[in-house]
């Protein structure tokens, strides 16, 4: 399945383009759908072939889970749950419902391609890194050492040894929740391609910037930049003014990806025909590689290098947690798994090399840990205890 991920800032135009997206998709054949925020719907999807679309609705997910959860909590003595029509959704709640219904995409085989809008920049970068982050919080709430007593507890239930409880539900809950994640690869370019969608004005390359940076720190670049241009040969010196930013935005975001400008026009898309018509022909998206940590060594150091384009030593932030280094910049934070050789290693050092540029990265160098290598290996590797 391959996931088209489309996000910008507030009023950039994504859901427009999302559906102009998965409209030329259908119309090449491919199985699409469409998954749309809650809001105003494009006109004319409906009347596409081979085009389904879902508008994904925080609330109803909310509701379908709680539903789902319910003869767990039902089993706690004293617990008397609410209704599922009386849930509150949690903030995020929008994030994690576009998840459930891409992971359920996915196990049934609905598309061949998913088209997402993804919504606002922060709304977008956050889903990108949702999976990873997930994963983390289910190994912080669940351990190995808890894993292991579950499947001792899991044994005992099922010899009869001990009663079902609601801890059985939701350790018999984990595997399948992981086995989804699993199968959503968003932060990976080749089975998740991100468009940024811009009005190409001066405030908004800041934003895109920082959102460019968030998606590296996750794996993941665009591969393209939507822009929304003005029309040619327009009369006046206020449209000349307006035309000379538009150039300036133009030069700053084909910077971050490849650019392809999307004309504007002066009534919303009345059909399918007037959306597909937006995108340039083609719509030709070169392929982009995932930004991935790379490890070198020198002089008895091994350095973490990680790649950060447009990151600023403002907001960055470095931490060690055991055997992770947590990284934190552009308002987005991922915890990296150290190798086994670095988890032997001690930080000594930390910087952020060509700070806002393209090839901004952040440099973190790790010294062997003399009480956790031997010392014929440490003269190997070019340290003294």
């Amino acid at each position: 399945m391959r996931t088209l991920l489309l996000t910008g800032p507030g009023g950039s135009g994504t859901s427009t383009l999302a559906a102009a997206t998965a409209v030329r998709a259908a119309a090449d054949g491919a199985r699409t759908l469409l998954l749309l925020r809650p809001g105003r719907r494009p006109a004319g999807l409906d009347d596409v072939p081979g085009l389904a679309v879902a508008c994904v609705s925080p609330l109803t997910a909310a509701e379908s889970l709680w539903t789902s959860a319910g003869a767990a909590l039902g089993a706690v003595p004293g617990l008397t749950p609410p209704p599922s029509t009386s849930v509150v959704p949690l903030p995020g709640a929008a994030e994690l419902a576009l998840l459930a219904r891409l992971a359920r995409a996915a196990a049934e085989d609905e598309a061949d391609t998913v088209v997402v809008d993804a919504g606002p920049l922060e709304s977008g970068t956050a889903l990108v890194g949702l999976p990873r982050a997930l994963g983390w919080w289910l190994d912080q709430a669940l351990p190995t050492r808890v894993r292991v007593l579950g499947a001792v507890r899991t044994a005992a239930v099922r010899s009869g040894a001990a009663a079902r409880g609601p801890v059985d539900a939701v350790l018999e809950a984990v595997p399948p929740v992981e086995e989804a994640l699993g199968r959503l690869l968003l932060d990976d370019p080749a089975a998740t391609e991100v468009r940024l969608v811009a009005l190409p004005r001066a405030g908004a390359v800041p934003a895109l910037r920082a959102a460019v940076t968030a998606l590296a720190l996750h794996g993941q670049q665009p591969a393209a930049v939507l822009a929304r241009v003005l029309p040619d040969g327009g009369p006046g010196q206020w449209w000349a003014r307006r035309a000379a930013e538009q150039d300036d935005a133009l030069a700053a975001l084909a910077e971050l990806a490849p650019l392809q400008r999307v004309a504007e026009s002066a009534e919303e898309p009345a059909d399918a025909a007037a959306l597909a018509a937006l995108l340039p022909p083609g719509d030709d998206v070169a392929p982009v590689a995932a930004l991935a940590p790379s490890v070198d060594r020198a002089d008895g150091i091994r350095r973490l290098v990680l790649p950060l384009p447009w990151a600023e030593r403002a907001g960055l932030d470095l931490t060690r947690w055991q055997d992770d280094l947590v990284v934190t910049v552009a308002g987005a934070r991922r915890s990296v798994p150290l190798d086994s050789l670095l988890r032997r290693c001690v930080v000594t050092g930390g910087a952020l090399a060509d700070a806002g540029t393209a090839a901004a990265r952040l440099e973190v160098a790790f010294t062997p840990d003399p009480q956790q290598w031997p010392a014929d290996l440490l003269a190997a590797e070019g340290s003294t205890p």
